[in-house]
């Protein structure tokens, strides 16, 4: 704890406004790599398989992508908090940006997911390292300044990023997709090498990586979420291949707990669920990233399907949200200056149960202007959720514990995004299926009424799924809320800088 006040200040004030500016300007980059990157590769999924074929395995191009992401966050934290943030991130821009130029060059679609996955190997580092410096960079007062820009960029990437991959697919070629990402890394990386000076920190004993438990934790997250993307999907749930996978990942999860309990540096150390606050912030966000696929995912299905809106008018009903959602976040050390952080979140999360429990009741059809006043209080209320947690949970911690708490709290949410993909995938095709009388799933009922050879009764059928949905996601914000209220001190143990 006797480095944070240094790091900081060496940092984020000696360095002076304009060094600091710099790395600001690379971590909005960086975190534009990792933004753009699943939104730009969407749009031109009929491109790449026109060219390289592999329809039945082209999901995995967000599926191995988000895998490795998600299994090394845990990683780069422990790395950035043992040799710095520096290397940690230049290291990660150097093999996303290695992945780039390899998925340009791919040649079949085996290929394109390796190269995805390396993609994602580097973008663990971008996601949790450029989160970390946010908060190494800015003390705790100025900390939102920060974060609402990155929420910005974030908005920013989901608005543009469909539109500059389908103007590349169409114009260009979609390599191109993937190339673009070369001098956008090469300048964060030479931001970063030539403005990022952290402190020297006092001689100690060689540092002790605990290799053994990051493999560990990689092979087990690895197992766990292929079994969950693919469940359902690729094979039935009860099948062997998802009960090898499931029974395999427990046995990897036992060999973490064991690995993790007699290592010297462990890379998830215990006091991570130990203390209340991160735990209870792990938790809380958990059950965003589960809620956040109700609208990511079933929202544009709900638009075209059941309201009858082109694809363009229905992706701006989602991206709505991404307008009120960084103010909102920019607007929220108002509020959590006042009241404390877990209060803020618990009004916004309390709101966001209110919001999507609402969805369920809009009239069948309905006007497009409903679910999108939805969608615009929704981003609003997980803004003033989200980021009073985020920085209030990294500022409960010093230097050296910071990009261990960032990534358990980016883990807790990209997981419970997978586990939300999957659960409420199953929950919307059951709903279809007994409302059709048989066997049937989203993807070939939404294709059926695209052809229009579905009856009318089909689109109240996907109403009624998609109402399903969003009741589930609702009680994931109840739960969110509960944990907060329960777990959560009322004032979080803020360090003094």
């Amino acid at each position: 704890m006797e480095n944070t006040r240094p790091a900081i200040r060496a940092v984020g004030h000696e360095a002076g406004t304009g060094r600091r500016g710099a790395v600001v300007a690379a971590l909005m980059l960086a975190m534009a790599l990792a933004a753009l990157d699943s939104t730009v590769v969407s749009t031109a999924v009929p491109q790449i398989v026109g060219d390289l074929g592999g329809f039945s395995v082209f999901s995995w191009l967000f599926s191995g992508y988000l895998l490795a992401v998600t299994v090394t966050l845990p990683v780069y934290g422990k790395l950035s908090d043992t040799f710095g943030r520096k290397p940690v991130l230049v290291a990660g821009a150097a093999v996303f940006l290695l992945g780039s130029l390899l998925c340009a060059t791919a040649w079949n679609m085996a290929a394109l997911i390796a190269f995805r996955i390396v993609q994602g190997l580097g973008g663990g580092a971008l996601q949790g390292t450029v989160q970390t410096l946010a908060a190494d960079l800015y003390p705790l007062e100025e900390r939102p300044k920060i974060q609402s820009k990155l929420s910005t960029v974030w908005a920013v990437s989901a608005v543009a990023g469909p539109g500059l991959g389908g103007v590349l697919a169409a114009y260009a070629d979609w390599r191109w997709i993937f190339l673009v990402n070369l001098p956008i890394g090469a300048a964060a990386l030479w931001l970063i090498v030539r403005h990022l000076h952290e402190p020297e920190r006092a001689p100690r004993t060689r540092p002790r990586v605990d290799w053994a438990g990051a493999l560990a934790v990689f092979a087990c997250g690895g197992v766990l979420l292929t079994a969950l993307v693919q469940g359902g999907v690729a094979w039935a749930w009860w099948s062997a291949p998802s009960c090898a996978l499931f029974a395999t990942g427990l046995a990897l999860a036992g060999l973490v707990v064991w690995i993790e309990r007699r290592a010297a540096e462990p890379i998830i150390p215990g006091w991570v669920w130990r203390r209340r606050t991160i735990a209870a912030v792990n938790l809380a966000l958990g059950a965003l990233g589960l809620l956040m696929v109700a609208p990511t995912v079933f929202l544009p299905t709900y638009a075209q399907s059941v309201l009858g809106l082109a694809p363009v008018a229905a992706g701006f009903v989602l991206s709505v949200w991404t307008l009120s959602w960084p103010v909102s976040a920019a607007l929220s050390q108002h509020v959590y200056r006042r009241i404390g952080f877990r209060d803020t979140a618990l009004l916004g999360i309390g709101a966001a149960a209110l919001i999507l429990f609402a969805f369920p009741f809009l009239p069948y059809p309905g006007s497009a202007w409903q679910p999108t006043l939805l969608m615009l209080l929704l981003g609003a209320a997980l803004g003033l959720f989200q980021l009073p947690l985020i920085v209030g949970v990294q500022s409960t911690v010093g230097w050296a514990e910071r990009g261990t708490t960032t990534a358990s709290v980016l883990f807790c949410r990209q997981t419970g995004q997978t586990i939300g993909a999957s659960v409420f995938g199953a929950v919307a095709n059951g709903v279809l299926a007994a409302r059709l009388g048989g066997a049937g799933d989203l993807d070939s009922v939404t294709r059926a009424l695209d052809d229009g050879t579905a009856p009318e009764s089909t689109r109240h059928a996907i109403a009624d799924a998609v109402h399903a949905v969003y009741f589930g996601a609702a009680c994931a914000a109840a739960l969110a809320f509960l944990v907060l209220l329960s777990v959560a001190p009322r004032r979080f143990p803020v360090l003094k800088e």
